[in-house]
């Protein structure tokens, strides 16, 4: 698909997930009530047309830092729960208030990554933000950075964003920054603003590097996350289009047919569950393959069986997810187990009749089903 099909395609988007960052919503630390109306005038109008809209939303933090009298945002994972706690309460409220002047309901969504690990909470989490798109209740997500531990983070709100796409099955993401978009290279202080590039179809090393310049604002915390959500949000089936946040309107300019920032192709969509498996799902374990069951998995389709299995490394339980790795230390694949790492570990190179033999039981033939594994190439 050309570049002006793949621009022809965005007002088409019936759903669509809006993250917007702190740096749009807040200026030296100070949360700006003028953006939120902006914003709120904007994601109205996209439910007046016909169309459901989830925002995903930083700025907790950095408004509790402020309402604290710190110059800065919290130096350790403790002093950001606390100002994300102070926070939460004045940014959702200012959402609250300037959605209210237009008859809009909100409501108000803290997710984390362990909650979204598990299956059921995934698919409830489904449930009630559909429901509150069904209502037109504009459902406000963020990162519930209160009780978030490094351990459990998504790490930025882009991510958690790509993920929400995945969630509500949404059609296209938008997330508004403080860059026009992506740009050839790194900006300098010989050349601010690079030649914009409008439309890319694949991630390749070639848009990797120019995400990553060092030194910049488009380093690890930065554009490189934003490419990570774009990779997600492909796998839903979803386009994603990185823009300013400043510019006023800029959702209904979109969705008028208006091209700004840069159009990430979507890819082909993954079902729901392997999507989950490739993106949401921590693996809690590794089973190391060998080269017949690795042609088996990513050739044919097939399940994991004991005999492939040359060991395992680290621990998990039954229906945990786990990562399928060749001898060469690539991770090829990851899904449920069928079998603890103990049970695993036992039944390595075996033939599928032994399984009950040497364990005194049997959960199946499978260490993993076919149903239950994503290939990472398709991911």
């Amino acid at each position: 698909m050309n570049a002006d099909e793949l621009w022809k395609r965005v007002p088409q988007a019936k759903r669509i997930v809006v993250k917007v960052g702190s740096s749009t919503l807040a200026r030296e630390g100070r949360l700006r009530p003028e953006k939120f109306t902006d914003l709120a005038r904007d994601v109205s109008a996209l439910f007046e047309d016909g169309r459901q809209v989830v925002v995903v939303t930083s700025g907790a933090i950095t408004a509790g830092a402020h309402r604290l009298g710190w110059s800065h945002n919290g130096r350790t994972i403790r002093e950001k729960q606390a100002a994300a706690s102070v926070g939460q309460i004045g940014l959702v409220e200012l959402y609250q208030r300037r959605f209210a002047r237009l008859d809009r309901n909100v409501g108000q969504v803290l997710l984390t990554r362990a909650g979204l690990e598990d299956r059921e909470r995934f698919l409830n989490a489904r449930r009630t933000m559909l429901e509150l798109l069904r209502l037109g209740v504009v459902p406000i997500v963020n990162e519930n950075d209160t009780v978030a531990t490094e351990e459990i983070r998504f790490g930025d709100n882009d991510n958690l964003a790509a993920t929400i796409v995945s969630v509500v099955a949404a059609d296209l993401l938008v997330i508004l920054t403080d860059v026009e978009g992506l740009y050839e290279r790194a900006p300098t202080a010989e050349e601010p603003k690079p030649p914009l590039i409008a439309t890319v179809d694949a991630i390749t090393p070639g848009i990797e590097r120019a995400a990553s310049g060092a030194g910049t604002r488009f380093g690890s915390g930065g554009m490189i996350t934003k490419l990570q959500a774009v990779r997600n949000a492909a796998a839903s089936g979803a386009a994603t289009i990185l823009c300013h946040g400043r510019l006023r309107g800029v959702l209904g300019r979109l969705m008028a047919g208006e091209r700004h920032g840069t159009l990430f192709a979507p890819g082909e969509r993954l079902r729901g569950r392997k999507h989950w498996l490739a993106f949401t799902a921590k693996t809690r374990g590794r089973i190391v393959i060998d080269e017949g069951a690795e042609r088996a998995i990513v050739e044919r389709g097939r399940s994991l069986l004991p005999a492939g299995v040359v060991r395992v490394e680290g621990t998990f339980r039954i229906g945990d997810s786990v990562a399928c790795v060749n001898a060469r230390g690539q991770e090829v694949a990851r899904g449920l187990a069928s079998y603890s790492s103990a049970d695993v570990a036992q039944i390595a190179g075996r033939a599928t009749k032994e399984i009950e033999r040497v364990l005194g039981s049997s959960n199946g033939d499978e260490i993993i089903h076919r149903d239950d594994l994503v290939l990472l190439r398709d991911a």
